[in-house]
């Protein structure tokens, strides 16, 4: 009579239960990773936004506007809020705001017209930038 060869019952449940445990460590793991990805990107845009501000001080010789510092802000769907409050920009294709204010302190949201000094009229300037 011929020896079979092959898997027992027993082996097989073990190789399922190691392989099980394994899963329950991994998958937390990954789930957390899609949050800070998330946040990276929020910071990543911020500083982008930060440095189209330095840029558009040196290119005008000025502050810029809310619009115009939108114009110097590369990247698909950044645009200037509806509200003047800041840069609004896509991510993972959800929106969120990049903050901007008219004072160099980052306390006067820009939608907050400050009169320019010595000016009578009112100026909506970026003298600051925020974060997400």
């Amino acid at each position: 009579m011929s020896k079979q060869k092959g898997f027992t019952l027993i082996e097989l449940v073990i190789v399922i239960a190691v392989l099980g445990i394994l899963a329950a460590i991994a998958i937390p793991k990954f789930i957390d990773l899609e949050a800070d990805a998330l946040s990276a990107s929020q910071k990543g845009m911020s500083g982008a936004v930060k440095s189209a501000h330095a840029i558009a001080i040196a290119d005008m010789k000025r502050f810029p506007t809310v619009s115009e510092l939108a114009g110097y802000v590369n990247g698909e769907g950044v645009a200037a809020a509806g509200d003047d409050t800041g840069i609004n920009v896509v991510i993972d294709g959800g929106t969120h705001k990049v903050l901007t204010y008219s004072d160099t302190n980052c306390v006067t949201p820009t939608a907050v017209a400050v009169p320019p000094p010595g000016g009578s009229g009112v100026e909506n300037v970026v003298q600051c930038v925020g974060n997400i």
